[in-house]
């Protein structure tokens, strides 16, 4: 762990934790960021006005996050976009398949002590210390 840095990680924590308590609060919504996405495209037009500002805020926030800290912002090589472009399709499809993704369940879903939120939450951190096990120790 080269890279560990638990205050920036325990701010971010409590930001997004912050943010979405404000939005239950506020508008007495899920800050479920495929539910947020989908119904920008899916609900009547009346409905996508917050949705549009939560998204236009995670990416301003990101940006200004990068802009105040001077980190530089990852760049991207050409050659990956022909694989992002599917890995990103199916996190949207099991996103639907589970009902829902990990903003939803893991921050919001585990916060309101939902037992399918909690499952769906043991699922993705068990799939993703499979997929490192497999990618660092089988594959490597």
């Amino acid at each position: 762990m080269e890279h560990f840095t638990p205050l920036p990680a325990l701010a971010g924590g409590l930001l997004i934790g912050a943010g979405a308590l404000l939005l239950m609060l506020g508008a007495g919504r899920i800050a479920g960021i495929s539910g947020i996405l989908s119904g920008i495209l899916m609900r009547p037009f009346a409905e996508r006005g917050w949705r549009l500002w939560f998204v236009a805020g995670l990416v301003l926030g990101g940006l200004g996050g990068f802009w105040l800290l001077g980190v530089p912002a990852p760049q991207l090589a050409l050659g990956a976009w022909p694989v992002l472009v599917p890995a990103g399709f199916l996190v949207g499809v099991g996103a639907r398949l589970g009902n829902g993704c990990t903003s939803g369940h893991g921050i919001c879903g585990v916060g309101r002590l939902s037992v399918r939120s909690l499952v769906a939450t043991l699922s993705f951190m068990l799939a993703g210390i499979v997929t490192v096990f497999v990618m660092r120790h089988l594959l490597a």
